[in-house]
C-alpha cells in the first residue's frame, strides 16, 4: 500500500519558514509509515488509513475526493476529515514526538471500527 503518494500536499510557497516546517513533516510522515509498514509502530498501515479516510485500503477504483496532506500549526495531534479524505498532520521538532503523537491521536479516535 503507497499511501505516502496516494495523499497530495498542500504545501506553503517554496522558501517559506512554514515550508521548511511542512517538508521536515513530510519526512517524518514517510518514516512513519515505513515504521508502520515494518511494524515498528504501535499502529499498522490499516489503522493509518482508517484514521484518514474510513477505510482500510485504497480502493481499486481509487478514492474520491482524492486524499489530501495538509499540515496544523500548533497543534498537537493529527487531526482527519473522513468525508473529504483529508488527513492534518501537526507540524512537530523531532521525529520521536511525532511518531509519538500520531500514534496516540490515531489509537484514541472513535468511531470506524473502533471499540
Amino acid at each position: 500500500m503507497d499511501i505516502e503518494n496516494l495523499f497530495q500536499p498542500e504545501l506553503s510557497p517554496d522558501g517559506s519558514n512554514r515550508r521548511v516546517q511542512e517538508d521536515k513533516t513530510r519526512s517524518f510522515w514517510a518514516d512513519y509509515l515505513l515504521d508502520c509498514e515494518e511494524n515498528d509502530s504501535a499502529v499498522t498501515l490499516e489503522e493509518v488509513m482508517m484514521f484518514a479516510t474510513g477505510v482500510p485500503c485504497n480502493p481499486p477504483a481509487g478514492m474520491e475526493p482524492q486524499p489530501l496532506l495538509q499540515f496544523l500549526p500548533g497543534s498537537k495531534l493529527p487531526l482527519a476529515n473522513t468525508c473529504a479524505n483529508t488527513l492534518k498532520l501537526p507540524l512537530l521538532d523531532h521525529y520521536d514526538t511525532f511518531k509519538a503523537k500520531m500514534n496516540f491521536g490515531i489509537q484514541n479516535s472513535p468511531g470506524f471500527g473502533r471499540t
